[in-house]
């Protein structure tokens, strides 16, 4: 259902916004049992879309390290 990914997408965006402005790294999981208090397959959903927005942050930082440290000195 597409719903449900729109949703879920919405919500982890916001999730990653919250976790920037707080520093909670955490804050998702809080989030998800929330969610999960009303509907385990929008949390399931979500902890889906955090894995992947999250693991997205994890690789784009790792290629930015990975380049500025190959880049010529000058």
């Amino acid at each position: 259902m597409a719903l449900i990914e729109e949703l879920a997408d919405a919500l982890s965006a916001e999730a990653i916004k919250a976790i920037d402005a707080t520093g909670d790294d955490d804050f998702h999981e809080k989030v998800a049992k929330v969610i999960g208090t009303s509907s385990t397959t929008l949390e399931e959903a979500f902890l889906t879309a955090m894995r992947l927005r999250l693991a997205d942050r994890r690789a784009r930082q790792f290629i930015e390290a990975e380049l500025a440290r190959a880049a010529p000195r000058a």
